[in-house]
């Protein structure tokens, strides 16, 4: 078998990118890395106890009956150049202290909205602009939610015109692959690189 540099470019390895998803409780991380990942993913999910009552927040996502404490990890392949290792981060205050960890090497981040409970994106939205770390807020959809134009929840986050603002379906496939790939592009458009610059 020939081999030189024609066949060690066959061969490249894809790029691998660390990404970071977060948002408030409940808002869907956990279902939006296990939707795209090619694994089976890694999840640090409890059920809730009574020990949470008067703790974590539940208005809004009363069916919700498991928590992730520590994070959620899943792998996603990207047209063969780029292979997307996700972060998912607990979203209850009281588990704040490991985001740093989490996020340590990160490219970028997806900053996760519901818009019935739009004020618990605001805590994963002040993180990331103080650390200027590049993000994207993505819309969950959620059936039976007030839907608003994104100019409006833009407004509503106090978010700079250069962060893009997105809808998406956590349990669907496409839909994350499209957040994910917007996520990419804008972070390396914030941080001047090109996709060579990045291979």
């Amino acid at each position: 078998m020939v081999s030189g540099p024609s066949s060690v470019r066959a061969r490249r390895l894809p790029t691998a990118v660390k990404i970071v998803i977060a948002g408030g409780f409940g808002v869907g991380k956990t279902t939006m890395v296990g939707t795209v990942s090619e694994t089976r993913p890694l999840r640090t999910e409890e059920i809730l106890t009574d020990e949470s009552v008067g703790v974590d927040d539940v208005s809004g996502v009363e069916r919700k009956h498991t928590t992730t404490v520590a994070m959620d990890f899943g792998r996603i392949t990207i047209k063969d150049e780029y292979v997307l290792y996700l972060f998912g981060t607990p979203g209850q205050q009281r588990f704040w202290f490991m985001w740093d960890e989490v996020t340590l090497g990160s490219l970028g981040a997806v900053v996760l909205a519901d818009t019935r409970r739009l004020s618990d994106c605001f805590p994963s939205v002040d993180y990331f602009e103080r650390r200027n770390t590049p993000f994207i807020v993505a819309v969950n959809c959620f059936e039976g939610a007030q839907q608003y134009d994104l100019e409006e929840i833009q407004m509503a986050l106090n978010l700079g015109p250069k962060v893009p603002v997105m809808l998406c379906d956590a349990r669907t496939l496409d839909s994350c692959k499209e957040v994910l790939i917007d996520l990419v592009l804008h972070a390396m458009k914030s941080r001047g690189l090109t996709e060579e610059q990045r291979a």
